[in-house]
């Protein structure tokens, strides 16, 4: 998610042009509670994505469907083991997946998502976003990465993380995965430290804390 939302400069400086079609929605400020995100929302679920189909252009995703496998289902109608989740067009709070190469696992996310109208069988995002990155602590348990990206959430998450250690291969950047910008400030707040060649997020909200904020109705 962090390199994803990187890309959004680029996106955006090169315009209409890279989609070529591609519908161009301006989704930026859109900010929301937990609460009320996942009241609208029709499925909350902690999946891994598994595999992606994306038609891209210029390197960029610009329209096609992630597969993910749920692990852990927190609000549903029904859902198959692996589900289908559909993006079209270019935004900021886009739901597009990174493609785990045959040599990783896929990544985890918490997922905010309603069922498609057109195609009920699969997913689509919601405006204010679709995922939160979820990393594997060292003793299994998950947890939502803090700081949180993706999602421009009003509830202050970084005030009830608390350190950690993930064994987690995907709690690292590097400096192609993170702007200079961002990791200064995330090295400065202790969200993020050095290592030899690249940076580990330090930080995160057990999933059982994300139960009680969210709602029971939910």
């Amino acid at each position: 998610m962090q390199l994803r939302n990187a890309f959004f400069g680029l996106l955006f400086t090169f315009g209409f042009g890279i989609a070529q079609g591609a519908e161009l929605q301006d989704t930026t400020g859109l900010s929301i509670n937990l609460k009320a995100l996942a009241t609208s929302a029709d499925v909350i679920i902690l999946a891994q994505v598994l595999d992606t189909d994306y038609l891209y252009r210029r390197g960029f995703p610009v329209e096609g469907s992630a597969y993910l496998r749920v692990l852990i289902t927190y609000k549903s109608d029904g859902l198959p083991d692996i589900i289908e989740v559909y993006e079209v067009g270019l935004h900021e709070h886009e739901c597009y997946f990174p493609n785990p190469s045959v040599l990783e696992e896929g990544r985890r996310y918490l997922l905010f998502l309603k069922r498609d109208e057109q195609q009920p069988e699969r997913y689509r995002g919601l405006n204010e976003g679709c995922a939160l990155d979820v990393l594997v602590a060292s003793d299994n348990s998950y947890a939502i990465r803090i700081p949180v990206t993706g999602i421009n959430l009003t509830d202050s998450l970084s005030d009830l993380a608390t350190p950690m250690t993930f064994s987690d291969p995907n709690a690292s950047e590097s400096n192609e995965t993170i702007s200079q910008k961002t990791r200064e400030s995330y090295l400065e707040e202790g969200w993020l430290i050095a290592r030899e060649d690249d940076y580990v997020y330090t930080h995160g909200l057990a999933l059982s804390e994300f139960r009680q904020l969210v709602g029971g109705q939910n």
